[in-house]
């Protein structure tokens, strides 16, 4: 507990840190709050369309009458639930494949190697796009194929730090205790070595938020799901009448996208060993 408050007070006295921390924050709790505040239904049709912002359409209007913010809200849902999940999916992924590669080495550390390699060399987007357009294009959907596409990226960085701690002296003082080779993998080297990764994570939350737009932007999104992509593929077409259709869910993704590759560098400088030196 006490390591964990002297990261986050590390992280939150970077620069950007509390300011990307505390946007998060603020985007979580409507993400979690939004179906209870009053006035944020994106549904809700009115007679005041394509109404410019204003105090009773903060955001303004779009063709239907429909509030700009409301829609907003509930798109943070949509795109930190993909970002998130998807995070979560490719880390998991990266820290096992990793660690088994840097690990064992060999023919398993070629193999994976080898596919990373694979995976980060094709255009990521056009074969999420692929993927989703055959596949389908539901929430689940999207969330696996960012997932798959964003693992090498956390397995690449999980090797290097398996390779290193692997040769500290305390994993072979644990070795001559007789413990097996899977209980110091998981017990002694995993938890040693996992912390800058987490940084990594933070900044596939950012990525898998902008895949997601760009997808729902192309009508590669369930037509149920309010996005900030598919706002962007609405508005475009009254671009130069209703400007602001298409630019708070641009900024939307802007500033999210920002927020957390800002968040991820202060964890990256904070968890990062080599920058403890």
């Amino acid at each position: 507990m006490k390591r964990v408050k002297k990261t986050l007070r590390s992280v939150f006295s970077h620069p950007g840190g509390i300011v990307s921390g505390a946007f998060i924050a603020l985007l979580v709790v409507l993400a979690l709050t939004v179906d209870m505040v009053p006035g944020l239904n994106p549904h809700l049709l009115s007679d005041d369309a394509f109404a410019a912002p204003s105090v009773q359409f903060l955001f303004g209007s779009d063709e239907l009458g429909r509030s700009v913010a409301a829609n907003l809200a509930h798109g943070t849902r949509v795109s930190l639930t993909v970002g998130f999940f998807a995070a979560i999916m490719a880390t998991g992924l990266g820290i096992l494949i990793g660690s088994a590669a840097g690990f064992y080495g060999g023919w398993i550390d070629v193999v994976v190697m080898r596919i990373s390699e694979f995976f980060q060399v094709i255009p990521s987007f056009i074969l999420a796009a692929v993927i989703v357009a055959m596949t389908g294009t539901g929430l689940a959907q999207i969330i696996a194929v960012v997932g798959m596409l964003a693992w090498p990226q956390v397995a690449r960085v999980m090797r290097g730090e398996v390779m290193r701690v692997k040769q500290l002296e305390f994993v072979d003082a644990v070795r001559c205790l007789g413990i097996s080779e899977r209980h110091v993998l998981f017990g002694e080297v995993i938890p040693n070595a996992v912390a800058p990764v987490v940084a990594v994570g933070t900044l596939i939350v950012g990525q898998a938020i902008l895949v997601e737009a760009s997808l729902s932007f192309l009508g590669l999104s369930s037509a149920e799901l309010v996005s900030w992509g598919r706002m962007l593929n609405s508005g475009q077409r009254f671009l130069f009448n209703a400007w602001w259709l298409s630019f708070f869910p641009g900024a939307a993704i802007f500033l999210t996208v920002l927020a957390f590759n800002l968040l991820g560098d202060a964890l990256g400088a904070v968890l990062n060993p080599r920058n403890a030196r």
